[in-house]
């Protein structure tokens, strides 16, 4: 038998010291780098998304059963566990977590991927890797609203417009989504699109053609803020007048002609008959001026919204107080015919000589309970009081009254109601337009908020009410939401310490949902329809400019006209 020498023997247990540790764990492989995570799934942080899976790529290939459902986890709302089920692709060295049922939407949730996660050779992550993201509103988009609508003969220079059920990708609003064609074969309207709030609005680059029928599309390639698409092209058609349009006029405007004690922070708007040219409204054709300073022009900024015809000058700096100031439309304001108001528009208003935050200018709106675009319907047909006016227009259909009463004066698609709807369409675009809002949180429940202007914003266009909201203070509340509005069942909106309904403004660029028995407070200004719950209190007004309001036992208390 061979033998070995001592010093043979120390040289191998020598060498076995050296090499062990390369074949043991991953704390006996200091050597080897540990795996990390190279790219996730939401993104850390990001937001709106329709998120069906969440995953997370690793740098090296991973043992898979340690990715699991101990060691891949999802979390929300809060630190409630999401059940789903882990799954491992060695090609890609992708983990995947798939939830067993849809994430809530325009929720925050939280992913981790926990050090019990190793890889081949037995390494854990160092650290837990942890990332948070907010899930958006899957559910499909509709088209709630259309103009122009299709029984009426149109004039020539008129934009058509598409009022979403939620706010949408404005990238995927355009000439391609939102077409306008005529004849047969079809042939493509030239034109521009554009896109606020909830409202798409397609102006063509010249008049139409008299007595012609022309085919509005929303195309499935128009997708919301989450990515989800249209279920199905949404179509609809008109056709023009077979004589041309009278002359573009100023139908209202505000503040109103020969308003006194209006605040300096005060905006101008201003609603023409019929479609612009929007290259035509400007500073050289709105302009504001002073008899304190002649010759001199306010400075200020002159935008178009093509969607409401509305022309707005928002000045640089507040204006002067105590101060008397005239506003001028020129003829130099041209339709898309070409045509220009017969005559120069010119209103004068004065500043209040003491400092103060301007109110909404409704105009003849502010005596009305309900004003709706084409119906009001009572759903139960009792119980429902309506304290204030009612009107509609262009429509007249009124449904439910009697039983339901009326304690002011009923307008059904006349001169009154016309009117009330112009000088809505001048507030709406005027709370639009207002500066310095602060951005909101999701969920108003159990928040108290002072005087001030607040909004939602295209990341998170909705506003939820999961709780009672409390207004504390005497002033102007204005909220800017860009798509929806809804309040669950019971809940309040509470004033406090001298907050008014009749100075609390919800400017909806969508549709408006009151929840069941719950009470709410102020002037609701909605683009499409507004929606009152079985047994809701509104201390307010439910105005909805082209769509219904919709009502179902409801207690409606007008508040008196805002101040200057």
């Amino acid at each position: 038998m061979r033998r070995y020498s001592n010093s043979n023997l120390w040289f191998i247990a020598f060498l076995l010291l050296i090499f062990t540790p390369g074949c043991s764990n991953a704390g006996a492989k200091p050597n080897l780098a540990a795996p990390i995570i190279t790219s996730e799934t939401p993104l850390s942080a990001s937001a709106g998304l329709c998120t069906t899976t969440v995953t997370a790529t690793f740098s090296l290939p991973m043992n898979p059963p340690s990715i699991n459902g101990a060691t891949f986890t999802l979390a929300g709302p809060g630190a409630t566990a999401v059940s789903g089920t882990v799954s491992y692709d060695p090609s890609s060295t992708t983990a995947t977590f798939t939830p067993s049922s849809t994430l809530v939407a325009t929720t925050a949730y939280t992913a981790t991927i926990m050090t019990g996660a190793a890889d081949q050779d037995g390494i854990a992550l160092a650290n837990n890797f942890i990332w948070t993201f907010t899930t958006g509103n899957c559910i499909p988009p509709t088209v709630i609203s259309v103009t122009p609508l299709v029984s009426v003969a149109v004039c020539p220079s008129t934009s058509s417009t598409a009022t979403f059920s939620q706010a949408m990708n404005p990238a995927a609003i355009n000439n391609t989504t939102f077409t306008l064609t005529t004849g047969t074969p079809p042939a493509a309207v030239t034109g521009v699109v554009t896109y606020a709030g909830s409202t798409a609005t397609f102006t063509p680059s010249s008049a139409l053609a008299l007595n012609t029928p022309y085919t509005a599309t929303i195309t499935t390639g128009a997708t919301d803020s989450s990515g989800v698409s249209l279920t199905a092209n949404f179509v609809w058609t008109f056709t023009t007048a077979s004589v041309a349009c009278t002359l573009p006029v100023v139908v209202t405007s505000a503040p109103a002609n020969l308003a006194t004690g209006l605040c300096p922070d005060t905006l101008l708007v201003a609603t023409f008959s019929q479609a612009m040219n929007p290259s035509t409204i400007n500073t050289t054709t709105f302009t504001l001026t002073s008899p304190d300073t002649p010759g001199v022009a306010v400075a200020g900024a002159v935008t178009y919204n093509p969607a409401d015809y509305t022309a707005i000058f928002t000045p640089i700096q507040p204006l002067a107080g105590d101060t008397a100031y005239t506003a001028t439309i020129t003829t130099g304001a041209q339709d898309l015919g070409d045509d220009s108001p017969a005559t120069n528009y010119i209103w004068t208003f004065s500043t209040s000589p003491t400092a103060c935050h301007t109110n909404v200018p409704l105009g003849s709106a502010c005596s009305f309970g309900i004003l709706a675009f084409n119906t009001v319907t009572n759903v139960n047909n009792v119980g429902t009081i309506v304290t204030g006016d009612l009107g509609i227009s262009p429509g007249a259909a009124l449904i439910g009254f009697p039983p339901g009463q009326v304690e002011g004066t009923i307008y059904l698609g006349d001169a009154v109601a016309q009117a009330a709807q112009d000088d809505l369409t001048a507030a709406y675009n005027y709370i639009t337009a207002t500066p310095g809002a602060v951005v909101l949180a999701a969920d108003l429940g159990g928040e108290t908020l002072a005087p001030g202007v607040y909004k939602t914003t295209s990341a998170q266009p909705t506003l939820m009410m999961t709780g009672n909201l409390t207004l504390s203070g005497s002033g102007v509340y204005i909220f800017q939401i860009v798509s929806t509005l809804t309040t669950n069942a019971g809940t309040q909106v509470i004033l406090a310490d001298g907050a008014s309904s009749q100075n609390v403004f919800w400017q909806v660029g969508s549709s408006a949902t009151i929840g069941t028995s719950s009470i709410f407070q102020g002037i609701i200004m909605a683009q499409s329809a507004i929606t009152l719950q079985t047994g809701a209190t509104l201390y307010g007004s439910a105005l909805a400019r082209t769509a219904a309001v919709s009502l179902d036992t409801n207690q409606m208390t007008t508040p008196p006209c805002p101040g200057p």
